[in-house]
């Protein structure tokens, strides 16, 4: 539910935004970029300055502490608490970002401090230093901002510890300052960008909407339009390529349907010759074939009821047997050469009483599923052509598959028709499937599917059967309802 209700409201905004003029879409496109840019370049100023400033910060804290333990030496070794204390003092007041100064001895008594209201508890343990190391700094958070507490030993420690605390607001409002002169140079250059965007938009898409109107035409399948030349630049010469184009696409329009009519014949002819050919060996073998073979079996009874003395009586019943049996075999090679069922009921049923007569002679079980194909005929030239793939499909089972179950599925959706032929059968390679060919009846299906511009797919493997897989284009113009 709330996938749905995402991808409409995406497609909403989509199509709010697909209606938007292309003039309105430029300019969005320069001010966007103008935007992007003074937004990259700000935060990656701002980025570096961060950098650049707390590292100088932190160098002036270990600069000041060291000065401060410098000077603290000689009031900490005559034990003059009071110039101590002086010097603490001028240190905050000649550097306006030190938020405080104290200094501790050995023992850690804090000697002198800058605090008004008393010192801080906690603030002896924030930041220690090790009379072995030169100084130590340790950001601390406190009511005024960020404090660089750096500690400095005085005499290695002997003499005690020197502490400053450094505050980063005077680095705060530099960068800030800057950050602000960039957003405002960054609204300047956008109000310039417009300002050029929409001389350099009414320029630009003044020829690009007659190509809009040229693409628009020639999508309604009217190649003879031609765009007029505004300029020599760019927009000029795709001008000059569009108009090429046009007429290429004319001349290949003209010769695509000239292709087609002579393919539409070369199809229709082919198929018709095939079929005419089964439909004259299908009447031979009933008007000529059939009737010498019954008039053989007529003779043959006449034979056995005339001569009931006869030694080679037995004889006469297996001949009279074995003419009955190649008569029912030459009525089905004629029905299976042309079965009047496809042209009076439809593909659906030919290929049903099809599968129903292979069931009856032979073991395999066949499952058969056919839609959209109901109310509707496909053109014979299709339904002829599915019928004998479908026909030489189960030929090919039958024959090489050895399999116990095979399945059809036929389907007429989307102006194009699938049929689907599967076994659970011994399978094949692939690999050989050119030698094979002239073996499995492959190269006739693929024939008949290419001659009406399908293609056909193979999927097999040894041990685990095969799947046949045909796909038909068929014009919506060309499907009818009922008989033909």
């Amino acid at each position: 539910m709330i996938y749905a209700l995402t991808q409409r409201l995406l497609d909403r905004l989509w199509n709010i935004a697909g209606t938007v003029n292309i003039r309105v879409k430029i300019l969005g496109i320069v001010l966007g970029l103008v935007f992007l840019l003074g937004l990259a370049v700000t935060l990656q100023v701002r980025h570096l300055l961060f950098q650049a400033m707390y590292t100088q910060l932190g160098e002036q804290a270990v600069a000041f502490t060291r000065d401060l333990a410098a000077r603290a030496a000689d009031p900490i070794l005559i034990n003059d608490l009071y110039a101590l204390h002086v010097l603490l003092q001028d240190t905050q007041r000649n550097h306006p970002d030190v938020v405080y100064a104290f200094v501790v001895d050995p023992d850690g008594y804090v000697l002198g401090h800058t605090f008004n209201g008393g010192f801080p508890q906690g603030l002896l343990s924030a930041n220690t230093v090790t009379s072995d190391a030169y100084e130590h700094t340790a950001i601390l958070d406190t009511s005024e901002g960020q404090v660089w507490d750096t500690a400095v030993p005085v005499f290695e420690g002997r003499a005690g510890t020197a502490r400053l605390g450094l505050s980063d607001r005077q680095v705060l409002r530099t960068i800030d300052t800057i950050t602000g002169q960039l957003l405002l140079t960054t609204v300047m250059v956008s109000i310039i960008g417009i300002s050029a965007a929409v001389f350099l938009t009414w320029i630009l898409t003044r020829p690009i909407l007659d190509l809009v109107g040229a693409t628009q035409a020639i999508g309604r399948g009217d190649f003879s339009y031609r765009v007029k030349r505004w300029a020599n630049d760019e927009i000029g010469k795709l001008t000059d390529a569009f108009n090429i184009m046009s007429a290429a696409l004319q001349k290949a329009e003209a010769e695509r349907v000239e292709r087609e009519q002579m393919r539409a014949q070369y199809v229709h002819g082919v198929i018709s010759a095939q079929e005419e050919e089964r439909k004259r060996i299908a009447r031979e073998l009933h008007d000529s074939t059939s009737q010498s073979l019954t008039s053989l079996m007529i003779g043959l009874k006449a034979l056995e009821d005339n001569c009931q003395q006869c030694r080679r009586q037995t004889h006469v019943i297996e001949l009279r047997s074995i003419a009955g049996r190649t008569l029912d075999d030459v009525h089905a090679l004629s029905v299976q050469l042309r079965p009047s069922v496809l042209d009076d009921l439809g593909l659906p049923e030919a290929i049903r009483r099809h599968v129903a007569d292979i069931q009856k002679r032979t073991a395999l079980d066949i499952d058969l599923a056919v839609t959209g194909l109901d109310t509707r005929r496909l053109p014979p030239e299709i339904e002829t052509a599915l019928y004998r793939i479908v026909q030489e499909g189960l030929t090919n089972i039958i024959r090489h598959a050895e399999a116990q179950t095979a399945s059809i599925f036929i389907e007429y959706s989307n102006d194009k028709v699938l049929a689907v032929i599967e076994d659970n059968g011994k399978g094949f390679d692939l690999t050989g499937i050119q030698q094979q060919d002239g073996h499995l009846g492959i190269y006739g299906i693929k024939e008949r599917a290419e001659l009406l511009s399908g293609h056909v797919e193979i999927e097999s493997e040894i041990g685990h059967g095969t799947s046949l897989y045909v796909e038909i284009p068929v014009p919506a113009d060309e499907i009818h309802n009922g008989r033909h």
